[in-house]
């Protein structure tokens, strides 16, 4: 799951590094996600200091150019689940904050490992991004098997944004939810912010 994760990671970043400069063409879904990865990865293959593990760099990039293009809140509160209605709003922006920390932090390695990797985006049904919602299927082809990675997003005025993805057959956001439940069950949103703050202290000072 791990392995799956960090993949995942990695090419959400690929996808939407250069977003922004397509966003105004109003892409298609699939044609987006296709010509923004081969660029992308192109470019994280020649960044040494990515591939050398900096993490303020890698949240840097993840900051700037990944998160403004992802509907981080909806991720989020479907990771939660029905406690994330009942939560304020000071609560939702702090397990955001520590949710994109852990984020990083766990997954800043996956950058790292871009070595012969591309991105095979699979062709949408006719007519199927017209609800405004839409599953883009691909795959991550280097060494080895091929790597399911599907992403679901949801319109955003001329653009998309990503709210899950799939990885290997796993969905991250299920993934989380399951993860989180222990903590939300012993003592609700509190501890689970507590949790994930001691996860990433704990992660941070590792990398020190």
């Amino acid at each position: 799951m791990q392995r799956r994760s960090m993949i995942s990671v990695l090419s959400l970043g690929a996808l939407l590094l250069c977003a922004p400069a397509l966003r105004a063409q109003a892409l298609a879904p699939d044609a987006f996600v296709r010509q923004v990865s081969t660029d992308v990865i192109d470019a994280v293959k020649a960044d040494k200091a990515i591939q050398a593990g900096d993490v303020n760099r890698i949240r840097a990039l993840v900051d700037a150019k990944v998160m403004p293009y992802v509907n981080f809140q909806r991720m989020t509160a479907s990771s939660v689940g029905p406690q994330w209605r009942s939560a304020t709003p000071e609560q939702q922006k702090r397990l955001m904050a520590e949710f994109q920390t852990l984020m990083v932090n766990t997954y800043s390695g996956a950058l790292t490992q871009v070595k012969d990797q591309s991105v095979v985006v699979k062709p949408l049904r006719a007519g199927a991004a017209d609800s405004g919602e839409v599953v883009v299927r691909s795959e991550v082809r280097g060494q080895g098997e091929p790597v399911q990675l599907d992403y679901r997003l949801e319109k955003a005025g001329e653009g998309w944004k990503i709210y899950d993805v799939n990885v290997g057959g796993f969905w991250l956001v299920e993934a989380y939810k399951g993860q989180f439940a222990k903590d939300l069950g012993q003592g609700g949103i509190d501890a689970l912010i507590s949790a994930l703050a001691t996860k990433n202290k704990s992660v941070a000072s590792a990398k020190n």
